[in-house]
């Protein structure tokens, strides 16, 4: 467990190290301690505390407990950015995803069941990740490239992991890499959930807010289904599909009102100027 977050990581960095070999050149100390805290929130402790959390608890209960980021990361921003106002239709939609989010991870066939410890554990999963995000839309106002800023990031995570990694089952086994589907397994979380997710989740962070770009969470759940239906060929419930109807409209309602909100702001200052 322990040891496929740390190698992801480092595949990742790798990766990124190749994709632009620039180095960062930090303008100011305190950016360097922001990078610092976006590694050890994002990184190390974000996926530390959810797979930890996943041996205390459900699958299912960390899945609709991980949706709800938007909701820290709307208070986070709204506390610490001032640059994005909290209005009723974020929490309107927030619910009926919620809702959708729940009737898709359980599907009528298993029970809620409350597992405190891991339960709590995915909670502070969302948190941590939310002051990710509240951090990486921090560092994106500071002008550097995005592979550049998420490479600086990894590193940090990948320091901060190291520590941990001896209270968990970590062992090198390289050898399991020599396992063409564990070779493939590894390389598609180091460079696509990694680097590739990293580098994507960033810049939709700096170009479109950390709120909006969380909203967009809600359609994780979704997008799994309809996924496993076409690779799986899995059937989908009368439950399930209700539950995609409520939280893609959850997502529409809390999306539509920031996209409008945004556009009158934008028409505001377009007629003042």
């Amino acid at each position: 467990m322990a040891s496929d977050t740390f190698f992801r990581f480092v595949i990742g960095f790798i990766a990124l190290m190749i994709i632009y070999p620039y180095r960062l050149k930090v303008t100011n100390r305190k950016h360097e301690f922001i990078f610092a805290s976006a590694g050890l929130c994002g990184v190390t402790l974000y996926y530390l505390l959810e797979n930890i959390a996943l041996t205390f608890t459900m699958a299912s209960n960390v899945g609709v407990i991980s949706s709800i980021v938007p909701f820290f990361t709307a208070i986070l921003t709204y506390l610490f950015l001032k640059e994005e106002p909290l209005r009723i239709n974020f929490f309107i939609g927030f619910v009926v995803a919620i809702t959708g989010i729940y009737l898709i991870s359980f599907n009528g066939a298993t029970k809620l069941q409350l597992n405190p410890l891991g339960d709590l554990l995915a909670v502070t999963a969302t948190f941590v990740w939310a002051t990710y995000s509240v951090l990486t839309r921090k560092i994106s106002s500071y002008g550097y490239h995005t592979i550049q800023l998420t490479r600086r990031v990894f590193f940090y995570g990948i320091l901060f992991m190291m520590p941990a990694l001896f209270l968990f089952d970590f062992e090198l086994e390289l050898k399991r890499f020599s396992n063409p589907v564990s070779l493939f397994n590894i390389l598609f979380l180091g460079l696509g959930a990694s680097a590739l997710c990293f580098i994507t989740w960033n810049y939709a962070v700096k170009i479109l807010g950390t709120i909006k770009s969380s909203i967009y969470i809600y359609a994780v759940p979704v997008i799994t289904v309809l996924t496993s239906i076409i690779v799986l060929h899995e059937q989908i419930t009368y439950l399930a599909a209700f539950g995609i109807v409520l939280t893609l409209s959850g997502l529409f309602i809390s999306e539509k009102k920031l996209s409008s909100k945004k556009a009158e702001k934008n028409k505001s200052l377009t007629k003042f100027n």
